[in-house]
C-alpha cells in the first residue's frame, strides 16, 4: 500500500513548526517517529494533506533531569529508556516499561511524546503518563500550555491536544525515596499491542504502605487511575492477600471494552491479576 498524496514540510525551529500548524489547520499532521501515522497512511486510514516533519528541529530531541522532574523533548525516542535515566525509582521503572513496547526498530524510531500524542489505550507510555501524574507541554503560535495527564486523556485516540497544538514536551515527575514500583502486561504475543497492563507504585514505611498508585491501561478507552485499589492499599503491610483484594478492587472499577481480541469479562479478570502480579513485582527484591 501507498499513502495519498501529500506536501511535504521539514521545518528546522518549533516557531516554524507551530506557524505551518496554524497556516495548514486540520490539513496537516506532525512527524516523529511515525510508527502510527506512517501506517495508517500506508493504508489510506490517514490521508493528511500536508505533514509537517519534526525530525530536523535539535532542540526537541532531549530527555533531562531538572530537579525533581525528569523533561522529555518530543523526539525522544522509545529505546532511550530502556537505560536508567536517574537514581530515583523512575529510573528502574522506565526500562522496565521500554522493554515491552514493541520491537526494537519501532523502539529506536518512535517517541515518547508521539505515543501520547496518539493516545492509544494500549500505549505503555501514556499509561506512565497517567500514573505518575505527569505534564504535558502543547506549543502554538499563542505560547505554551500545560495539561494535567489526568485531563490529557479524553477517549481512543483522543487528547485535549489542540488542533494548532504540538506536543512539545513532558515532564515526568520523581517519587523520591521509599517507593518501588512494579509494571505488567499481558500480549498474546511478544511485541503485540497488550490487552491490560498495569503500573503499581507503592512508597513503604516501617513495613506499611504509606501512598499507592494503580494505574491501569489497555482495559478501558484511556489509562486510568484506580482510588478504590490505592485507598485500600494505604496503612497495611505489603501482602499476596491485600494485593489480591486490590486487584479485586480495580476489576470491579473498570468498564472494560470488548473488541475481537478479548471480551470485557476476560479483560476484566486480566486487570485483577495484572494489579496483583505489578504489585507484587513491586516489592519483589
Amino acid at each position: 500500500m501507498k499513502p495519498a498524496s501529500f506536501i511535504y514540510h521539514a521545518p528546522r525551529s518549533l516557531a516554524e513548526a507551530t506557524t505551518l500548524l496554524a497556516d495548514l489547520g486540520d490539513d496537516a499532521k506532525i512527524l516523529a517517529g511515525g510508527q502510527s501515522l506512517v501506517a495508517a497512511m500506508n493504508f489510506r486510514l490517514a490521508r493528511p494533506a500536508a505533514l509537517i516533519d519534526i525530525n530536523k528541529i535539535a532542540t526537541l530531541d532531549y530527555v533531562t533531569l531538572e530537579s525533581t522532574t525528569l523533561r522529555i523533548g518530543a523526539l525522544a525516542r522509545h529505546a532511550q529508556f530502556e537505560r536508567p535515566m536517574t537514581d530515583d525509582p523512575v529510573g528502574a521503572l522506565l526500562p522496565r516499561v521500554a522493554r515491552h513496547i514493541a520491537h526494537l526498530p519501532i523502539r529506536t524510531r518512535g517517541t515518547f511524546a508521539g505515543s501520547l500524542a496518539h493516545a492509544d489505550p494500549a500505549s505503555e507510555w501514556c499509561l506512565v503518563a497517567r500514573t505518575l501524574d505527569a505534564e504535558i507541554v502543547a506549543t502554538s503560535t499563542r505560547g505554551e500550555r500545560r495539561i494535567a495527564a489526568g485531563d490529557y486523556f479524553q477517549g481512543v485516540f483522543t487528547t485535549a491536544l489542540r488542533g494548532d497544538e504540538i506536543l512539545s514536551e513532558i515532564r515526568l515527575p520523581l517519587l523520591g525515596p521509599n517507593w518501588c514500583g512494579g509494571f505488567v502486561e499481558f500480549s498474546r504475543r511478544a511485541g503485540d499491542f497488550a490487552l491490560s497492563m498495569c503500573l503499581a507504585l507503592l512508597r513503604i514505611e516501617r513495613g506499611r504502605i504509606v501512598e499507592a498508585r494503580i494505574g491501569i491501561g489497555a482495559a478501558a478507552d484511556r489509562p486510568l487511575r484506580i482510588d478504590a485499589a490505592e485507598q485500600a492499599l494505604v496503612g497495611v503491610a505489603p501482602e499476596a492477600a491485600v494485593f489480591a483484594a486490590a486487584g479485586a478492587l480495580a476489576a470491579k472499577d473498570v468498564d472494560p471494552m470488548s473488541d475481537l481480541h478479548a471480551s470485557a469479562d476476560y479483560r476484566r479478570d486480566l486487570v485483577s491479576a495484572m494489579t496483583r502480579r505489578a504489585l507484587a513485582q513491586a516489592i519483589a527484591p
